[in-house]
């Protein structure tokens, strides 16, 4: 629940891929991800893959309910995954548009196929009977249970199959949203002397067009340094302006039509709204509690956000030359005097850490980050792939030397490629049958390095992949990332500070010898200004979740309209005739009506640091964190793994405390 030619490789000669070449290789532990060769091997992979999943659920119906019953439940999960996920993901990623569509085409397959399945009442009155040895067993089967009937299988005969149209064309609608976004190709056109202040290594090579202007994308090692280092107001602004409209007039219309349809949906449940009805099997339980929540962080972080509005308007006023009360400070003006006020009171330029992070050393510096703490060792192997450049690491157990996992990793940004930063759970743990995880991990990374930020978010989504990646769960349907929605954010926010730990930083020379080590006084400004900004920061999720929440009860969604009045009420306001929730694709997928968890897992990750608070690198505590919370996947409710690992209940004192500072 997302990519290219190596340019810096002479910053790697002494890095861990330099050392791994002399070691043996390790062997895959798993099936390797399968190739895509041409639009005719997706299609017989769908029709052989769609063939074999409707031949073992028949096989399944007719199975006697006994001891073996949940794995054999489990197995159809494992079959998905072999067949079904990689499909599924490379509609994301493959460079070739047409193996891109033909895989969305054959999703589309898998989606009416699942949704079917969903319904099966052989099944669901199978499972309701099939014997449960502990409890393990018990958290399976319920969770599965509400699977099935959260799919509909316990509803009356036209309600279910309303239900299973309305699920198909979620899945339809949410790809093609995506597709828009993904497929669109935005170009925004600068004069060099517009670009001044922008990094030279990122508009350098780009393609000009016919009057000799530079042409870059929205992606964002293009977007975030003109944002960030632009001096021209209006080349930000146009930048700025296309990203923010993203998707157009015709994601709008799909998100409109997408929460309408999630509406009838859970009005089929007896509920009055969606929301209530997607949180009654997470942490938050109702809408009530999820609001309550964020509007117990409302005071500080509106308090905040005023304030730091008012020290970027006299940055922008002292820039331009204006007096600061005849000084309005813009949307895409943000990013840019936040980062002037950064340098001025603490000396930090985000682009001065560049030279220290070369993606490729950065990467393995994030590897052994996990290495150290948890007791893995990850090795890359030769393996051909989606694209030349994706890389396949095994994960092998540093005790044993048993390879456990695997993880892709999908380092740059190309033409139709997924264009944030994610990561997809191809494949559960499942030790009743010797089944190996493997995660694939997609960014968009600047060749030239990256910024302390950027380090930051790679640290975000490698904790996703050895969340998927260390779990060791009986069953493949449990494992890893399968946990509650508004937990699955936790481990990999957990992980985002240790970047400013100078003890961890000096891990880079381990895997880089040749690289320069960041000094320690940047690291320290780093530290000192990354709590400027938070009232920005913090109001900005604050946004998105409480519009994701409201969009969700709404009788009749209007998404522009609905944002443009939320957005409207923030201290700077909304920009007439932009477009955001037409590039919101979060809510029109897997978030909607659940975007307040990155808010709610940051709390509880901010509690899980205060077990590392002595020793960010603690083996100790790393391999308990380990076993206790990754390892578990689903197997125990969030609640119960936090409290095992903490050994009390979790509390939001560390995250009030955070937003003080």
């Amino acid at each position: 629940m997302k990519p290219l030619p190596i340019t810096l490789a002479a910053f790697a000669l002494g890095s861990l891929s330099g050392l791994l070449a002399a070691q043996p290789a390790p062997a895959l532990p798993g099936p390797n991800f399968p190739t895509y060769a041409s639009v005719a091997d997706v299609q017989t992979r769908c029709d052989a893959g769609l063939k074999g999943a409707r031949q073992r659920v028949v096989q399944l119906e007719k199975r006697a309910v006994d001891a073996g019953w949940l794995a054999a439940l489990d197995d159809l999960t494992v079959y998905f995954e072999d067949h079904q996920y990689p499909n599924d993901f490379i509609l994301n990623v493959h460079p070739d548009k047409a193996i891109r569509d033909a895989a969305q085409a054959c999703s589309l397959r898998w989606a009416d196929f699942s949704s079917s399945l969903g319904q099966n009442e052989k099944l669901y009155r199978a499972l309701r009977k099939a014997p449960q040895a502990d409890a393990v067993d018990a958290e399976f089967a319920r969770l599965s249970l509400g699977q099935f009937e959260d799919s509909g299988v316990a509803l009356p005969a036209p309600k279910r199959a309303r239900a299973k149209q309305i699920l198909d064309k979620l899945i339809e609608l949410d790809q093609q949203f995506n597709k828009n976004i993904r497929d669109a190709g935005t170009r925004v056109a600068f004069t060099e002397a517009e670009l001044k202040g922008v990094p030279e290594g990122v508009w350098a090579g780009a393609k000009r067009d016919a009057q000799g202007r530079v042409v870059l994308g929205v992606d964002y090692p293009s977007y975030v340094p003109v944002m960030r280092s632009a001096e021209s107001e209006a080349a930000r602004e146009r930048m700025w302006r296309a990203k923010t409209n993203e998707g157009g007039a015709a994601n709008l219309a799909l998100l409109a039509q997408i929460v309408t349809l999630r509406g009838e949906y859970a009005k089929l449940f007896g509920f009055s709204n969606y929301v209530d009805f997607n949180l009654r099997r997470r942490m938050a339980r109702d809408g009530a509690t999820a609001t309550k929540f964020l509007d117990s962080v409302t005071g500080a972080v509106n308090e905040r956000e005023r304030a730091e509005l008012l020290e970027l308007r006299e940055a922008k006023a002292r820039h331009v030359g204006t007096a600061p009360e005849r000084t309005t400070v813009q949307r895409w003006d943000a990013t840019f005097y936040s980062e002037r006020v950064k340098r001025e009171k603490f000396s930090v330029d985000q682009n001065a850490f560049r030279p220290y992070f070369p993606p490729q050393a950065s990467l393995e510096f994030s590897m052994r980050i996990v290495e150290r703490l948890m007791g893995v060792k990850y090795q890359r192997v030769a393996n051909k792939l989606w694209h030349d450049e994706v890389q396949t690491y095994v994960v092998s157990d540093a005790a044993s030397g048993q390879p456990i996992a695997q993880m892709y990793v999908d380092l740059y940004p190309r033409e139709g490629k997924y264009n944030h930063a994610a990561v997809w759970p191809l494949r559960g743990s499942a030790t009743r049958a010797g089944r190996t995880p493997a995660a694939a991990l997609v960014v968009n990374f600047d060749r030239e390095g990256l910024t302390l930020d950027e380090v930051e978010t790679l640290l975000h989504e490698l904790g996703h992949a050895v969340h998927v990646n260390l779990s060791k769960t009986r069953y493949a349907a449990t494992a890893g990332t399968a946990v509650m929605h508004d937990f699955v954010e936790a481990p990999s926010q957990m992980l985002e500070d240790w970047v400013y730990d100078k003890d961890v930083l000096k891990l880079m020379q381990d895997v880089c010898p040749s690289c320069k080590p960041v000094p320690d006084a940047l690291v320290a400004q780093a530290q000192a200004a990354k709590h400027h900004g938070k009232g920005g920061q913090f109001g900005r999720q604050h946004l998105y979740a409480s519009y994701d929440l409201t969009l969700h009860q709404a009788a009749k969604p209007e998404p522009l309209p609905l944002w443009a009045k939320m957005e409207g009420a923030t201290p700077l306001g909304y920009v007439s005739g932009t477009q955001f929730p037409a590039g919101f694709a979060h809510i029109a997928g897997g978030y909607g009506a659940g975007y307040y968890g990155y808010l709610w897992s940051l709390v509880v990750a901010m509690d899980l640091r205060t077990a590392f608070a002595a020793d960010k690198l603690g083996a100790d505590v790393g391999r308990r964190y380990r076993d206790e919370v990754l390892g578990q996947g689903a197997q125990k409710p969030a609640p119960e793994l936090v409290k095992a690992f903490l050994g009390r209940e979790s509390n939001s004192q560390a995250f009030f405390e955070y937003l003080k500072k």
